[in-house]
């Protein structure tokens, strides 16, 4: 594609967001200053995107999006498209038919010659954040944190004592933007003599260990030495994103809503069979949602939407919290996981912030507050707050900056590019 367009020329940009839960698109203007888009008209579907053998089905997508922009564009009144942002699940491994379909379409469609690909974490982040340096976490069935700093700003870098991370890495070692400048991240630390015991399923042991088979009361253990660096790694991407967690039930995504589902439904069958850490209250909930509890591995384990089943439970846990110690401690423990995400990837900036977006958090003050207070912990004087927008959002922000040449965010192969 070509990538110069008048910027008196766009009038409106279009994103276009395609997750697990369905595909959106929206219209907005394109001339607020900074790239970031208002009062977008909107159109949705709850039918995922199809995934074919080269992935996403980018001709089915197209097939369903185009007629939908188009009355959108009528609707605005839309004199022309400056720049498109496509934001997908999936989209650094499962991309391919998109990369190669989607610019020549979009062109054909719309006349647009300005168009982003990112990662549905990467339009999260946008939404949540817009350019600004910081972090996100979004928090649904999975969990996943995705830190940034815009391509011209840089953090301060660190003496000996390591407060910001590494310095001046560029992208074959971890984390550089804006040709190659430091950004200073997290340093990889375990805090408050807690460390990571991957025999517990995440659970840490130490000196303030909560533990979920004494109610969620704190119990004096003793601390093993561990080198200080022991906590789990994340991926440090080039291009100035660095990713924490967001590997699925199995291997991670821990704080969220399957994660505290699944820790729900065990404390329940602990008090099914009479083991410690068992918690009544949330036995009387799975028995109200699922039926019998000896039933329900026989109802759970053929599903092949388990983790989807798991989270639909978290919200039980998020109601007994304040009556139920043992639910009180899971959420606790959920909420050391989603600030450990957070720290790990919030650049050392003065004006970082750290958003929390997210259907998880919708379950209000018995998880809110222990990730407050976390995230105060681990990451003093950074702002935290709820995030401005959602991934379509997001996506409209792209683009719109795009369309005025004020796009900051970083480009990374698997995460956002500019055709």
């Amino acid at each position: 594609m070509d990538d110069t367009v008048s910027a008196d020329a766009a009038t409106h940009v279009l994103g276009i967001d395609s997750g697990g839960s369905g595909v959106r698109v929206g219209v907005a203007p394109a001339d607020i200053p900074g790239g970031s888009a208002a009062k977008p008209l909107t159109w949705s579907s709850a039918t995922p995107a199809g995934v074919g053998d080269r992935g996403i089905d980018a001709a089915a997508l197209l097939a369903r999006v185009l007629p939908a922009a188009r009355e959108l564009l009528r609707e605005a009144g839309a004199r022309r498209l400056g720049a498109v942002c496509v934001g997908a699940a999936g989209m650094a491994t499962l991309g391919d038919d998109l990369r190669a379909r989607l610019p020549d379409a979009l062109a054909d469609a719309f006349g647009v010659r300005r168009l982003a690909l990112a990662a549905d974490a990467v339009t999260a982040y946008a939404g949540a954040l817009g350019q600004r340096p910081g972090a996100v976490v979004a928090a649904g069935t999975g969990l996943i944190a995705l830190g940034a700093v815009p391509e011209d700003r840089t953090a301060r870098r660190g003496g000996t004592d390591g407060a910001y991370g590494t310095e001046g890495r560029g992208a074959g070692g971890g984390v550089a933007a804006g040709g190659g400048a430091g950004i200073g991240w997290a340093a990889d630390r375990t805090a408050d003599g807690l460390t990571a015991d991957r025999t517990t399923g995440g659970r840490t042991t130490g000196d303030r260990t909560p533990d979920r088979l004494t109610g969620g009361r704190t119990t004096d253990r003793p601390t093993t030495d561990r080198p200080t660096t022991d906590r789990p790694t994340t991926d440090r991407l080039p291009g100035g994103w660095r990713r924490a967690d967001g590997w699925g039930h199995l291997l991670g995504d821990c704080g969220g809503g399957a994660w505290i589902g699944r820790a729900g439904l065990e404390a329940a069958m602990r008090a099914h069979d009479g083991r410690d850490g068992g918690s009544k209250p949330l036995l009387a909930r799975l028995e109200a949602v699922f039926g019998p509890a000896a039933e329900l591995p026989g109802k759970l384990y053929p599903r092949p939407d388990r983790p989807a089943v798991l989270a639909s439970f978290a919200p039980e846990v998020g109601r007994c919290a304040a009556e139920d110690p043992v639910a009180e401690g899971i959420l606790r423990d959920a909420a050391r996981h989603i600030a450990e995400a957070a720290e790990a990837v919030c650049p050392r900036l003065e004006s970082s912030v750290v958003a929390l977006t997210g259907g998880l958090f919708r379950m209000g003050a018995p998880l809110l507050t222990p990730v407050r207070e976390e995230l105060a912990a681990r990451l003093p004087g950074t702002r935290v707050t709820e995030a401005a927008g959602d991934p379509l959002d997001g996506a409209l922000c792209v683009a719109a900056a795009l369309a005025t040449d004020e796009l900051r965010l970083p480009r990374d192969p698997g995460l956002l590019t500019v055709v």
